[in-house]
C-alpha cells in the first residue's frame, strides 16, 4: 500500500511501524554508499528542486492559507512560506553539503599493540535518525540533507501546518534518491498530521537509532521525558558574558553589545551579563547607553542598579532564557564569583570570558562545563556554520558523544577496528 494512503486509512501505530521497518533497511544502502553516490544525491536533489519551483511555491501557499485561516500568528506564518529565495538557499545549501568532507569511513587513531595488531576507530553512520521539527520546510532539506552525507537514513516529521509544502519537497527527495540509485526510503517525511505519530516515533528503538527535536522548549521536554530512544537536544540556551576586570574593556563593549543585540530570538544569545566590580563602573554606565538605543530592558542586582537605570533582577531572572531585549546584569567580586554564578544558573550551552589575563581565561575554559566556552568572542559564534562544520543540525549540550553544534561528524559515532595477520590470542 502507498505509505500516504496507509497514513489515512490504517491507525498510527502500523503506519510508523512500516516507515520504520522501510528505514532500517534503508539505513544499511546508503550506509554503503559511497561519498560520490551520496553527492550525486545530493546534487540531484538540488536540480529537482530547482525544476519543481512552481509546484513548491503552489503547494506552500495550500499551506500559507491555511495558517493564515487558522490564526496562526504572523511570524510564525512568515517561517512557513517558501519564496524564491528559500528555495534559492535550500539549493545551495545541498550543495554545500556535497563540497563537505565525508566522515564515514575515516579510520584514526591506529596503533600497533604488542601482540603485534594495529588498532583503530572507523567513523560510521548511527543508522536511522528521527528528526522532529515545526514551520520551516527548509528545515526539511537541511535535515535530509545532513543526514544522506552522513550516512544516515532519516524519518522527518515537520509541524502539520508545513504538510503539503513537505510532500512536495519530499518528492524532490524522492526523485534525487532515484537518480543516484538510493532507496527513496533513505528519506521519509511523515505522511500524516496525527500528533501519535510522534509518540510512535520516539518509541521505537527497533528502528530509530536517535532523535533529534528542534522546536520550542515545550516540544523538546515532552520528547525528552517520552523518548526510549537517545534524543540530541537542548533545552536553553542561558548564555553568559563575564567581563573581568583585566579585560581590554573596548573589546568588552562591542562584545556584550553583539552577544546581546545582534539577534534576540537564538540560543546563543547572551541573557546575563557579568561585570567585575573593579571595572563595573567604567564599562556599564557606556553598555547601559548602547542598551537603550537598542531598546533592551535591563534587571540588575543592587550594585548594577547604583550603577545604570535597571529594573530588579529576581532570581528567576538569572534562569530565564528571554529569547527577547531583556537582558539580566549582576555585578560580582571577581572570577571565583562568576564561575559560581555560571555553574549554577548556566544551561552549559555558550558562556564566554572576557580578558588579557590568559591564566584567568585558561581557569574560565578549564571549570566552565559548557558545550562552547569562549575567550573574548561573542557568545552569538556557537554555530555549526561559524565553527566550519558547513551546516548542523541542532545544538546539544548533553553529555552524549555529539555536544555543541551537531554536524555531520556528529551524526556519526566510531568503532573498533583492528588487523592482524592470522594473530591468535595466547
Amino acid at each position: 500500500m502507498d505509505l500516504r494512503v496507509m497514513a489515512e486509512v490504517v491507525n498510527v501505530k502500523e503506519y510508523m511501524a512500516e516507515l520504520g521497518r522501510n528505514a532500517r533497511k534503508a539505513s544499511r544502502a546508503i550506509a554503503a554508499a559511497s561519498t560520490g553516490v551520496k553527492n550525486k544525491a545530493l546534487l540531484a536533489i538540488a536540480d529537482a528542486l530547482d525544476n519543481n519551483r512552481i509546484t513548491l511555491v503552489a503547494e506552500n501557499q495550500k499551506d500559507l492559507a491555511a495558517a493564515k485561516a487558522n490564526g496562526l500568528e504572523p511570524a510564525m506564518v512568515d517561517r512557513l512560506a517558501v519564496k524564491p529565495a528559500t528555495i534559492d538557499a535550500m539549493i545551495e545549501g545541498l550543495r554545500q553539503v556535497a563540497a563537505l568532507p565525508d566522515p564515514c569511513g575515516a579510520i584514526t587513531d591506529m596503533s600497533y599493540r604488542p601482540t603485534g595488531i594495529q588498532v583503530g576507530k572507523m567513523r560510521v553512520p548511527l543508522g536511522v535518525v528521527g528528526i522532529i521539527y515545526e514551520s520551516r520546510p527548509n528545515v526539511t532539506i537541511d535535515a535530509a540533507s545532513l543526514c544522506l552525507k552522513s550516512g544516515n537514513a532519516a524519518i522527518l516529521r515537520g509541524g502539520s501546518e508545513s504538510i503539503n509544502s513537505n510532500r512536495a519537497i519530499a518528492a524532490c527527495l524522492a526523485e534525487g534518491l532515484k537518480v543516484a540509485g538510493l532507496p527513496n526510503t533513505v528519506v521519509q517525511i511523515i505522511e500524516t498530521t496525527d500528533r501519535a505519530a510522534v509518540g510512535e516515533l520516539i518509541a521505537m528503538p527497533e528502528f530509530v537509532d536517535v532523535i533529534v527535536p528542534r522546536g520550542g522548549k515545550g516540544l523538546i521536554e515532552r520528547i525528552s521525558k517520552d523518548a526510549k530512544v537517545p534524543v540530541i537536544k537542548h533545552l536553553d540556551g542561558i548564555c553568559h558574558v563575564f567581563i573581568d576586570s583585566k579585560a581590554d574593556l573596548d573589546k568588552a563593549f562591542d562584545i556584550a553589545l553583539n552577544a546581546k543585540t545582534h539577534r534576540y530570538g537564538v540560543c546563543n544569545a547572551m541573557e546575563t551579563l557579568l561585570v567585575d566590580e573593579q571595572v563595573a563602573a567604567q564599562i556599564l554606565p557606556r553598555l547601559a547607553a548602547a542598551y537603550a538605543e537598542k531598546g533592551v530592558e535591563l534587571r540588575g542586582d543592587e550594585k548594577t542598579r547604583a550603577l545604570i537605570q535597571a529594573n530588579e533582577a529576581t532570581e528567576e531572572d538569572w534562569a530565564t532564557e528571554y529569547l527577547a531585549p531583556v537582558l539580566s546584569i549582576k555585578v560580582v567580586s571577581g572570577l571565583d564569583e562568576a564561575i559560581d554564578h555560571i555553574t549554577r544558573y548556566s544551561s552549559q550551552h555558550t558562556d564566554a570570558i572576557v580578558t588579557e589575563d590568559f591564566t584567568r581565561a585558561r581557569r574560565f575554559i578549564t571549570e566552565v562545563d559548557s558545550s562552547s566556552v569562549m575567550v573574548n568572542a561573542s557568545t552569538r559564534f556557537a554555530d555549526g556554520f561559524e565553527y566550519g562544520l558547513g551546516a548542523e543540525i541542532g545544538i546539544s549540550t548533553d553529555k552524549i558523544h555529539a555536544r555543541g553544534p551537531v554536524g555531520l561528524e556528529g551524526l556519526t559515532s566510531q568503532k573498533w577496528v583492528v588487523f592482524g595477520d592470522g594473530h591468535v590470542r595466547v
